[in-house]
């Protein structure tokens, strides 16, 4: 049998479909391929059950990044990591990032619905099925190196815009991929995190209060502004405080027009919850639903299709700049000035959150403050 071990004897090998192997354990194999006349060669891993005596093998990848000379030990080290995963009950199924990612999609949408499912899947679609080699590579070849690149990618991309893409907005394109990742390593489909662990950590101080706010002058500007069918949507941002993929994605069906009452499906916070509506908001949805069926969207586009992202995105920015709103506005800064409207209001932060499917946790991490302002001027009440 021919050596791999040494770099020289490497490149006496002659191009061949059948990888050369070499013996780490019983049964165990780590091997290299060369397709061509000065190829790097790509390296695997073979293992025999011995239970069964089938004979199974995992692409580990070409190790480019790594010198000549530390590739044989870096493509060692990975195939006992998938001997010893494999021996231990893992998966011997060959998975792709892009498999990762269906996958990550139709877990969500069976454990937090359809919009947390829709929402993945496009950032998917936008950032990582785009770039064909990351995603046809099997995650047991996976390395640092290829994560790096995409989040340099990430990071360098610019917005519809042409304006930097904001760190919170990567972070999200990233969570999103590192989720997938994990759902996978946490399933048994691949050996190890360790390729993207640090890679995919996100940027710091991204996610800090959101700073934008729009009065009720300026929301009510807006919806003026704004071409019919999207002046009833953004009415309704205005008066709940939903995720915009959340109140999307609802269908005629989740509102009860007799008791008043907008059941939210699960969205990004995984759980459903009832909403009691007041007056204003039940006119809204009741003349939304008349002479629909129960499946049609709660509140559809003007030709009758569920909003989403891409639909809303043109024609809103159209609308805030015809009203004369800061350049940074969008459909989610209706979410945060309906919840700072009603944290200021002294609404408890646990109701707020139930209404809006978060966290008290996060609810006091972005809106606390505006509770210790309203304290503050309870007290200066107390003044005699």
């Amino acid at each position: 049998m021919p050596s791999i071990s040494r770099v020289a004897d490497r490149q006496k090998l002659k191009p061949s479909r059948e990888p050369y192997w070499h013996r780490l354990g019983t049964g165990c194999y780590v091997g290299v391929r060369f397709m061509t006349t000065g190829s790097k060669g790509s390296w695997l891993a073979r293992w025999r059950n011995p239970e069964t005596g089938k004979q199974h093998t995992m692409a580990l990848g070409t190790f480019e990044d790594l010198p000549d000379n530390k590739r044989f030990d870096a493509a060692s080290k990975a195939a006992q990591q998938w001997f010893s995963h494999v021996g231990h009950g893992g998966s011997v199924e060959v998975v792709t990032v892009r498999d990762a990612c269906t996958r990550y999609v139709a877990h969500l949408l069976r454990e937090k619905g359809e919009s947390a499912s829709l929402d993945a899947r496009s950032r998917f679609e936008r950032y990582v099925f785009k770039d064909v080699r990351l995603a046809g590579l099997a995650l047991s070849g996976l390395r640092a190196k290829h994560l790096q690149d995409w989040r340099n990618g990430l990071q360098d991309a610019p917005s519809a815009s042409g304006e930097p893409r904001a760190a919170s907005t990567i972070n999200r394109d990233m969570t999103a991929l590192r989720a997938a990742l994990n759902l996978a390593h946490n399933e048994g489909l691949v050996a190890t995190d360790v390729a993207w662990r640090a890679k995919l950590v996100p940027i710091k101080g991204a996610d800090g209060r959101r700073q934008i706010y729009l009065d009720r002058e300026q929301r009510r500007r807006l919806i003026s502004a704004a071409q019919p069918d999207l002046a009833i949507f953004i009415r309704a941002m205005c008066m709940l405080p939903l995720r915009p993929g959340a109140l999307a994605a609802l269908d005629v069906g989740n509102y009860d027009k007799r008791l008043k009452t907008l059941t939210v499906g699960k969205d990004k916070a995984g759980a459903d919850r009832s909403i009691q509506l007041p007056g204003s908001a039940a006119a809204l949805f009741g003349d939304a639903i008349r002479d629909k069926l129960p499946s049609a969207p709660l509140l559809a586009r003007g030709d009758g299709e569920r909003w989403n992202k891409d639909g809303w995105k043109h024609p809103f920015k159209l609308a805030a700049k015809e009203a004369d709103l800061p350049a940074q506005a969008c459909m989610y800064v209706l979410r945060h000035s309906t919840i700072t409207d009603l944290v200021a209001a002294g609404l408890p932060l646990l109701t707020v959150a139930q209404m809006s499917g978060t966290s008290v946790q996060m609810i006091e991490k972005h809106y606390g403050h505006l509770r210790a302002e309203t304290a503050l001027a309870a007290l200066e009440s107390l003044a005699l």
